[in-house]
């Protein structure tokens, strides 16, 4: 017996070092700007931890759809993914609140509302399961088409992309009389070539990394939404850390995303320029068109809130944040 003790003594210090790894999927390409950010981080956490933490990122949406990802992360085979915001609605409806269409006229607009409704973002998103960093720029989504969109008539005779598996945008299509073709971001390319798609409203950098700009003629000059991206890592994985390698790995990745939010940004706003650069051809809707997108985008916002995707309270201080910053406060 005591032999037996001494040995487990002796293995102590061995089991106290094993290394952790965090998986992380993201359908964010490898050599992007977010991996090769998060990439770095892993080895940062990995150096201040002397090896008990290590992140592993999967690239490319080898890891599957999200829901795919969802099932993986349940079972264990991953702990955490990089998604649009949208993704972590279950965990906490109000996470789309930003997502809401025609809510921004600009950037300044989309700052005032993030500086206060990030932290609140994350601090649900925790109650919810999911330990946060801060959020990423997406930049505005814009229609790209095969055929001009000026209307929302002329984005009815499209054959249009949503994403699959997202109820809130699946909701605001049908508040726009829309019936988008549902498919996984991975058959997007492949649809647009065979035309069994020939539109989607994506960031432009997004249509630029993932080689959509190639497959359509438009750009509609109107921000339809604002979009955003989160790291999570889910709780019951990342409470398995000790309150040291937490703290380290919250620091790392707070700073990291940070960093690349900025740069995401920087991205955003000249892709919209390298779109037309590629030969896209920018269309502006007359100011009656762009005041019927406004009132279905009204329309499509109210019923977002009846069916219980957002709250009227989140809601009311968006539009509280949105008044101030317009009357110049």
């Amino acid at each position: 017996m005591l032999r037996l003790a001494t040995v487990l003594v002796a293995l102590l210090p061995l089991v106290a070092s094993a290394a952790t790894t965090l998986k992380i999927s993201t359908l964010y390409p490898d050599g992007t700007t977010i991996v090769t950010g998060l990439k770095k981080a892993g080895k940062e956490i990995a150096e201040q931890t002397d090896g008990r933490v290590k992140l592993k990122i999967y690239p490319g949406g080898v890891m599957g759809d999200d829901r795919a990802v969802e099932r993986k992360i349940r079972i264990g085979q991953l702990q955490g993914l990089v998604a649009q915001g949208g993704a972590f609605a279950n965990a906490y409806k109000d996470s789309q609140i930003l997502n809401v269409p025609l809510a921004f006229n600009n950037y300044d607009e989309v700052d005032a509302a993030r500086a206060e409704l990030d932290p609140v973002i994350q601090d649900g998103l925790e109650e919810g399961g999911w330990v946060s960093f801060g959020l990423l720029d997406g930049g505005f989504a814009y229609v790209m088409s095969e055929k001009p969109v000026k209307s929302l008539e002329d984005l009815r005779n499209q054959k249009l992309w949503l994403p699959a598996n997202d109820e809130a945008s699946a909701k605001a299509a049908s508040a726009f009389e829309l019936s988008p073709i549902m498919l996984n971001i991975g058959s997007v390319l492949t649809s647009l070539q065979t035309g069994a798609i020939n539109a989607f409203a994506a960031p432009p950098v997004a249509a630029l990394t993932l080689q959509w700009y190639s497959r359509v003629n438009y750009v509609t000059d109107m921000p339809l939404l604002y979009t955003f991206g989160l790291l999570g890592i889910h709780q019951k994985y990342f409470k398995r850390l000790s309150a040291e390698d937490q703290q380290v790995v919250r620091t790392v990745l707070e700073s990291t995303l940070d960093k690349l939010d900025a740069q995401s940004r920087q991205e955003n706003q000249s892709a919209f320029a390298a779109v037309q650069q590629q030969g896209l051809e920018v269309v502006t809707p007359t100011d009656a068109q762009h005041q019927e997108w406004k009132s279905y985008a009204e329309r499509a916002t109210n019923e977002l809130v009846e069916e219980g995707e957002i709250s009227q309270a989140m809601l009311d201080r968006l539009n509280a944040i949105l008044a101030k910053q317009r009357a110049g406060q």
